[in-house]
């Protein structure tokens, strides 16, 4: 279960950083892309510190 949460999450993370990447791509800001990569980071970490914590524990 911690090695598929890892995964999950470093997936998430990564995945994150590209909308992060893309809401900026030069030619205009696209907030609801930079959102969605907020929101995404976000989940990678809330997946592993809270959710894992009362699954494992």
């Amino acid at each position: 279960m911690n090695v598929i949460s890892f995964v999950v999450g470093i997936v998430l993370f990564v995945g994150g950083i590209v909308l992060f990447g893309y809401a900026w791509d030069g030619t205009v800001f696209n907030p609801w892309m930079f959102t969605a990569g907020l929101a995404t980071i976000t989940l990678s970490i809330v997946i592993p510190v809270h959710i894992l914590k009362r699954v494992d524990g």
